[in-house]
């Protein structure tokens, strides 16, 4: 078996990709409950659902020495030497859209900004073989002040990365790093979804140069063509839906492979039929002027008259096929960023679970969404908690298939 601990866990979609290439989550620690819900509703078979093997605040687990040491030795007692170590820190102070509604201030004093620092702290207990960090593009250019210096941040990350020194036995060991900015489409994932992968490779399992891994991913990259919309989503348009509605039931049968694939369950070993039943496929109550306008922008290419427009009006139409350079969309949090391509709404929580390539089996727990405030919290007075309903914890979540074929990478380095 190959070990997992998916710190900072989301809903799963890093460990969900993880597993499909063949680890197996033996801890997890996600602070949100429904996120936390979520992960561990879809994995009561798996070592990971037992109590012990579960945490909320990182910081409670890294700010006591003993504490962590313990943690450590109970899981290497159980599971032997952890292969992985996975984590994707929260992100919204260093994307700049995270940061726009941060109400003025300053990444230095958002706490969640600094917790790459308990993941070091973390590794360096617990001593995986591979580490993996993930997170958003905008990390790269980050400054923790205004008058900061630009990729300070990101210097101060992988300083932190760099300095981890650990103990095994009588020998002490380091990680080798390396990262790379990926895209998520090319690795068949329909989004181009920019994300910083580091990668820390224990010194005494593979020693590999900067060249080396930059090859391994070259060589997973393109594997899969990623799907156009109407292939990935074709198979859920009900021609009977109405806004406000339901489509409680698979309206037609799978077209192709990808929704084969996405409509496969693991554990009946079947694929659903027509009629079978199909959750999350709700659909947003629309004003007849918003029909109106997103009915024009299917008819008109995703153009809208100067007369619909507002000032906050940033909708995109999802085109049936993406052309020949690709995806071009970014899932976020906001269920309104995107109209679905031949029907005047804004995409099911299930079409924006498929964006993300997570399988029609996976359940999502919590709100379906939420008003903005709700959603990022109010820093300015101190209020870090935010909700977290489904659109967003999907929104945040690493692409399934985008975390499948790292996961291959990681065991490409540790088999090699």
């Amino acid at each position: 078996m190959k070990t997992l601990i998916d710190l900072f866990a989301g809903c799963g979609g890093l460990s969900l990709g993880l597993e499909k290439a063949g680890f197996t989550p033996i801890y997890v620690n996600e602070l949100h409950p429904d996120a936390m819900q979520t992960y561990l509703a879809n994995r009561l078979h798996l070592p990971v659902a037992k109590s012990n093997n579960q945490s909320n605040d990182i910081t409670k687990v890294t700010r006591s020495k003993n504490d962590l040491k313990a943690l450590a030795t109970r899981l290497s007692k159980s599971y032997g030497d952890i292969d992985l170590v996975a984590g994707g820190p929260p992100c919204q102070g260093f994307s700049g859209i995270g940061h726009r509604r941060s109400f003025e201030v300053t990444k230095k004093q958002m706490p969640n900004n600094h917790l790459y620092r308990e993941m070091a702290k973390f590794i360096a207990e617990v001593g995986p073989k591979v580490f993996i960090f993930e997170n958003v593009r905008g990390l790269l250019n980050s400054k923790w002040t205004p008058e900061g210096i630009k990729g300070e941040i990101w210097t101060d990350v992988l300083k932190t990365f760099h300095d981890i020194k650990i103990k095994k036995g009588t020998k002490n060991y380091t990680y080798n790093i390396y990262w790379e900015l990926v895209f998520a489409k090319d690795f068949g994932v329909p989004q181009n979804r920019p994300r910083i992968i580091m990668i820390g490779i224990r010194s005494d399992i593979n020693v590999l140069t900067a060249i080396e891994i930059k090859n391994i991913f070259q060589r997973q990259k393109f594997q899969t063509s990623a799907p156009n919309p109407i292939e990935l989503l074709g198979d859920l348009i009900d021609p009977k839906w109405v806004s406000g509605g339901s489509t409680m039931i698979y309206p037609s049968a799978p077209k192709n492979k990808v929704q084969e694939m996405l409509r496969y369950n693991p554990i009946t070993k079947n694929v659903s039929k027509k009629g079978d039943p199909l959750t999350d496929h709700d659909y947003a109550k629309h004003s007849l002027h918003v029909l109106k306008k997103f009915k024009y922008m299917i008819e008109h290419d995703g153009k809208i008259t100067p007369s619909m427009q507002t000032k906050k009006f940033a909708q995109r139409l999802i085109p049936e096929y993406w052309g020949e350079k690709g995806p071009f969309i970014t899932a976020t949090s906001l269920p309104d960023d995107y109209v679905h391509f031949s029907q005047p709404r804004v995409l099911s929580v299930r079409e924006w679970a498929r964006l993300q390539t997570f399988p029609d089996w996976y359940q999502f727990h919590g709100k379906r969404t939420t008003g903005g405030r709700r959603r990022a919290g109010d820093p300015s007075l101190g209020v870090w908690t935010r909700d977290l309903p489904k659109y967003t914890q999907i929104g945040n979540a690493v692409p399934v298939d985008l975390a499948m074929e790292i996961g291959k990478i990681i065991l490409n380095i540790l088999n090699d």
